[in-house]
């Protein structure tokens, strides 16, 4: 583990479940039994998961698949036009420009 200091200073944000996580492996092993750290599994899985992020980017990466895949099987009715788009004054900006302009 880090030192244990965030990037301002105070405890980084996995702190908190390092320290749960030691405490588990105090109260369930022993130098001559190690038996107990199988009660701590749960424990290591979260500290694990506030490290790595694993679980939350593979949920992430599912809903993302989920809503792209709902949003090919059903179209927008009300989908912009390209001439929608224009008046955002992303494309043929100079035309626009010189209605606002009043320019010749």
């Amino acid at each position: 583990m880090a030192s244990g200091y965030g990037l301002n200073g105070g405890p980084s944000r996995c702190f908190p479940f390092w320290q749960e996580l030691l405490a588990c492996y105090v109260v369930n092993t022993s130098a001559q039994d190690d038996s107990g750290k199988k009660k701590c599994a749960p424990a290591l899985e979260d500290y694990y998961e506030c490290l790595h992020h694993k679980k939350e980017v593979a949920r992430v990466n599912a809903l993302q698949t989920a809503y792209r895949k709902a949003e090919a099987a059903n179209p927008r009715d009300d989908a912009p036009s390209a001439s929608q788009i224009r008046n955002l004054g992303l494309l043929n900006k100079e035309d626009d420009t010189k209605k606002v302009l009043g320019g010749s």
